[in-house]
């Protein structure tokens, strides 16, 4: 074994179990948006010069122990842990209402881990064969992202109204680039990937801020949460996720998890529902189906979260999925050190075994970190959350982060840009549906739109 290959290996291992650690306990707050949370800080340590496999692995043990995570608020508290948990409420309350919410928490943890271990292989032997189109899609990369726009506007939640802002949107994007060329001499795109992340969190904000739509987040009084007692039901630390699912309970979970797997252009949230709906329509017993459905969706976030990564990263280099514009887009494009127009990017730096090995990495690091953390500590580290963490501090924590990436890229300049893109596109995010898949999209399109319909280059 070569001296640049243990390198590699010390690294991958030290970052994923950061990114193991660090996101074990942000997804323990309810609400803390993928998007907001893991691409500032995959975005910052790509800055900071971590060699490109270790970011990789970085990443998956981010997104595999967050979406471990995120199940224990929604099953216990009945709160949605990020975006991706929401689908599993209804079922989890069901199961809360029965007395039982710490077997719908172990049901939903158990079948994530499994579908990430099968998911991955699947996503990367899948991007390989997709592979000889790469050169295809690049040299339509711009009229591909603006059909993709299209596309992911009509089928989102905001349908028409995401279609109509897709141009008024490129203008304003491309207007606040060409702003930041007269004034710092070079365009921006951290600060605006940046603006687009944080555009939910800041049209809260403005919302409290103006007397005539405080009303809308005001309430009345503290939410009050009752959690369960905790009942462990296996020997030592390490429980077996094949002992805690039923034998059809992993049957499904493993049908569900290899479809997912070789989706990268759906909407992950239209995938847990689409794949827990599948589920549920086959069990007739209710304890049955809203455990088993549970363990599908859980199973689902991860497979989907692993392909939308691995599979436009691995073919194409270029960010053709939800979740390659949102949570993953820094693996894609950080400029300088990684770019998607021209592709420059962890496409570039690894190969098919690599992203199995050093993704391999990062799971089973975030399996050994989040998976008996978060089967034997649920209750108590959900009562510690709930009693010592303020989530707006959380919230200014990560705000303060983008600040300071901004500044890093265009000083005042990509504060102020950052800031703007986030209150414009929060707005039309929060009240109308125009979510920030299309918003990332839209961006990457427009500068072909605006050469395209105005000439404007």
């Amino acid at each position: 074994m070569d001296g640049m290959l243990i390198h590699d290996l010390i690294w991958a291992v030290c970052m994923a179990l950061a990114g193991g650690i660090v996101f074990s306990g942000v997804g323990l707050i309810s609400g803390t948006d993928e998007t907001s949370t893991i691409a500032p800080l995959t975005l910052l340590i790509i800055l900071l010069g971590v060699p490109p496999v270790a970011v990789f692995s970085w990443f998956m043990a981010a997104a595999i122990s967050k979406h471990m995570i995120h199940a224990i608020p929604t099953a216990l508290m009945g709160v949605p842990g990020d975006t991706m948990a929401v689908p599993m409420l209804e079922d989890a309350a069901v199961l809360r209402q029965l007395g039982v919410p710490h077997m719908a928490l172990r049901k939903m943890i158990s079948g994530g881990i499994i579908a990430a271990f099968l998911a991955l292989p699947i996503s990367v032997g899948f991007a390989s064969l997709l592979a000889p189109f790469a050169d295809i899609v690049k040299a339509w990369a711009p009229v591909v992202f603006t059909v993709a726009a299209v596309i992911i506007a009509y089928t989102s939640g905001g349908k028409w109204a995401s279609l109509f802002a897709l141009l008024p949107f490129a203008f304003f994007v491309q207007g606040l680039n060409k702003m930041a060329i007269a004034g710092i001499g070079h365009g921006v795109f951290i600060s605006m990937f940046l603006g687009i992340a944080i555009g939910p969190m800041f049209a809260d904000l403005m919302t409290v801020l103006s007397p005539g739509s405080r009303h809308i987040l005001k309430r009345e009084s503290a939410r009050e949460f009752w959690l369960a007692p905790e009942l462990k039901m296996w020997k030592g630390y390490f429980p077996n996720p094949f002992k805690i699912l039923s034998k059809h309970q992993i049957i499904y979970n493993a049908l569900t998890a290899c479809v997912s797997a070789l989706t990268f252009t759906f909407s992950p949230v239209g995938m847990t529902v689409m794949m827990g709906e599948f589920v549920g329509s086959r069990i007739k017993s209710l304890y049955q189906r809203m455990t088993s459905t549970l363990a599908v969706m859980n199973g689902t976030t991860e497979a989907t979260y692993i392909a939308e990564t691995i599979i436009p990263l691995l073919a194409f280099g270029i960010p053709l999925s939800p979740v390659g514009l949102g949570p993953a887009a820094p693996l894609f494009n950080a400029p300088p050190v990684f770019t998607a127009q021209p592709v420059h990017n962890l496409h570039t730096f690894m190969s098919a075994p690599e992203f199995l090995l050093y993704g391999y990495i990062g799971l089973i690091v975030a399996f050994f970190v989040a998976y008996p953390f978060s089967m034997n500590y649920a209750r108590t580290a959900s009562a510690w959350v709930l009693r010592n963490v303020s989530q707006e501090a959380i919230i200014s924590m990560f705000s303060g982060l983008i600040v300071v990436i901004s500044f890093f890229e265009a000083g005042v300049v990509g504060i102020a840009i950052a800031v703007t893109i986030a209150i414009f596109g929060g707005i039309l995010n929060r009240y109308f549906g125009v979510h920030t898949g299309v918003q990332y999209m839209v961006y990457y399109a427009s500068p072909w739109l605006m050469m395209t319909l105005l000439g404007i280059k």
